[in-house]
């Protein structure tokens, strides 16, 4: 098979052996993955994919056609439509996935879409419902809300009955993501919007002084991106005057228990709204898996709104 591998810095696309599923994983055609910020880290050497993952084939999400079903794997069938969530290797044209984390892709929804879902999606859904408890007519901050997690959260919340509100550094964005249901203010200026009861954090350090700022009692802050550094200084006494909440969390490296139990939550709660064309991953480029390093400098530019995607076969 074809799949872009890292080597010295870059991305390149290489021939490598066909992956053969084992107990409980099928095998798939991947026609869309979707690039993450974890693939650019990886590329930099920064971020090694987690034991069991291919070690130098990136791609967190993919989409594509079951192909083939290994050992007690039933959930499954050859030739059908699905989509998952891997710790890496997606990025290819056949890629290994435990049916616990794959979903089925609705009727309707197309392969790029599909591609950009399970990451963002997961993500999202993970950081405001399972650990913030987020709920109808609580006041939701998303900082980075022209990002791919950020757009994902923006119609979470939305779709919950939240009061959203989203920071955008790029002015040029802003209408576009205030089309998906949020207000929207300057990266730089929004605590003057609060208090909020949850604040999705995809910046960095940067936000810490004036999210805490800005938060309600009780309130959470839910740290999942660290774009702008992850070093910082905050108000142990503000914190226990608000009895508030304040974690984190990564996704990649989670137990393959912890991946499927977040992938089911959103099969139950999102995927009827995807089918019904209620959110989707906004798409901001498609490129072939041959322009995988343009797709890359794509992404590293700047000033997208959602996701870039690879299109594998």
């Amino acid at each position: 098979m074809r799949a872009l591998t890292v080597a010295g810095g870059e991305v390149v696309t290489d021939e490598r052996p066909d992956p053969t599923p084992g107990t409980g994983e099928i095998l798939v055609r991947v026609r869309a993955a979707g690039i993450n910020a974890a693939d650019l880290l990886q590329r930099q050497g920064l971020y090694p994919a987690p034991p069991g993952a291919p070690a130098d084939i990136p791609g967190l999400e993919l989409a594509g056609e079951v192909i083939a079903c290994g050992p007690d794997a039933t959930r499954f069938s050859p030739g059908d439509r699905v989509m998952a969530l891997v710790g890496g290797g997606a990025q290819a044209e056949l890629a290994v996935v435990h049916e616990r984390v794959a979903m089925p892709v609705p009727d309707g929804v197309s392969w790029e879409v599909a591609g950009a879902f399970p990451e963002t999606f997961i993500t999202a859904h993970d950081a405001l419902f399972t650990q913030c408890g987020l709920g109808p007519g609580e006041r939701l901050l998303v900082h980075g809300g022209a990002g791919g997690v950020g757009t994902s959260a923006v119609q979470l919340g939305v779709a919950v009955g939240a009061q959203v509100t989203a920071s955008v550094r790029d002015p040029k964005l802003r209408p576009r993501v205030e089309a998906l249901g949020a207000g929207v203010v300057p990266h730089d200026d929004f605590a003057g919007g609060g208090p909020f009861d949850v604040i999705l954090e995809l910046v960095g350090a940067v936000n810490l002084e004036a999210n805490l700022s800005c938060l309600a009692g009780c309130g959470r802050i839910s740290i999942i991106g660290l774009s702008a550094g992850g070093r910082g200084e905050i108000d142990l006494f503000a914190l226990m005057g608000k009895r508030a909440r304040i974690h984190g969390s990564t996704l990649r490296s989670r137990p393959l228990e912890a991946k499927a139990e977040a992938a089911r939550q959103v099969e139950r709660h999102v995927l009827p709204l995807l089918g019904a064309g209620k959110v989707a991953p906004p798409v901001e480029a498609v490129f072939p898996l041959d322009d995988a390093a343009a797709a890359y400098q794509r992404f590293a530019a700047g000033g997208k709104f959602g996701k870039v995607v690879l299109a594998c076969g």
